[in-house]
């Protein structure tokens, strides 16, 4: 399916609040809207691509997408439960000088501006920020803008968050760019447990090897395999949070050969190794707020 744009219809011409609910199986390609984007994924597990950036969804997280920055979540084959999660849009008009600019909202600007990046919020202000989020639903058109307001005013004057984007990645690609972009994603998703080669995706897309590769490097800031080798660490961290293998057994069954190679890359994305990552979450699910 080719990515594109994706028009934002709504009422009003500020902002859109919109609850969403997907099948099991839930797969929008990869696609850019410019209105700036509030995620709050309710329940559902995934993969989750933003920019260059990959990793592993699960239920209560919030994300924030700036502008034009391409992004989307798949669910991944054992999905047991449908996705759900509150989406907001943020207009161009809402940032309208004739109020946004004005002092008030000096810090919601800079919030916008570091969007550009995408940011993931850390669970404990998730939590703190869950019933606004629902309040939004039902309120009046008036109410929704206040409480809007409030959620956008809490996150700017938060610390407690990391950005996805090494780099600022702008959705300036042609949709020639993006159907070979989700071609690859789409690839890896299916062949990852492969010894997957230059030569196996390069031909995908009819290219030469040293093509592709100088090509997929300035398209997505990152070198190919880096990108394949951050796709399977993720799939290696979904086996350790979700079963009791072998990290031995978890390191073959996310696409690696080596199990010194594997434990290298892991710390490379992770900067822990698999047991520790593994023996941290746990300690996190005990304590999650009620």
């Amino acid at each position: 399916m080719k990515p594109h744009y994706k028009p934002i219809p709504s009422e009003s011409k500020l902002f859109k609040v919109e609850f969403q609910k997907n099948t099991k199986e839930f797969y929008y390609p990869w696609h850019y809207h410019s209105e700036l984007e509030l995620a709050f994924i309710l329940s559902g597990k995934g993969v989750r691509y933003v920019g260059n950036s990959i990793e592993n969804f699960y239920e209560e997280e919030l994300v924030l997408l700036g502008s034009n920055l391409p992004h989307t979540w798949n669910t991944t084959a054992d999905q047991e439960q449908p996705v759900t999660a509150i989406v907001i849009y943020l207009k161009e008009e809402f940032f309208d000088k004739s109020w946004m600019q004005s002092i008030e909202f000096e810090s919601i600007r800079n919030l916008a501006v570091s969007m550009n990046k995408g940011i993931k919020v850390d669970n404990g202000v998730v939590m703190a920020l869950k019933q606004k989020f629902f309040n939004l639903l039902n309120a009046s058109p008036f109410d929704k803008l206040m409480i809007l307001l409030q959620i956008l005013q809490d996150l700017a004057h938060n610390s407690a968050f990391r950005f996805l984007c090494e780099q600022e990645f702008t959705g300036d690609l042609n949709d020639t760019d993006k159907t070979r972009i989700n071609a690859v994603y789409n690839y890896i998703q299916t062949h990852y447990q492969e010894q997957v080669s230059l030569a196996d995706i390069a031909s995908k897309l009819n290219m030469s090897e040293e093509y592709f590769s100088r090509y997929f490097s300035k398209t997505m800031k990152k070198p190919f395999f880096e990108f394949l080798n951050e796709y399977k660490i993720n799939r290696a961290c979904k086996l350790l949070i979700e079963t009791d293998k072998q990290i031995s057994e978890i390191c073959y069954a996310s696409g690696f050969e080596s199990i010194p190679f594997f434990y290298r890359q892991f710390k490379k994305f992770k900067d822990c190794q698999p047991k520790t990552y593994r023996m941290n979450y746990q300690k996190v699910s005990l304590y999650q707020p009620v």
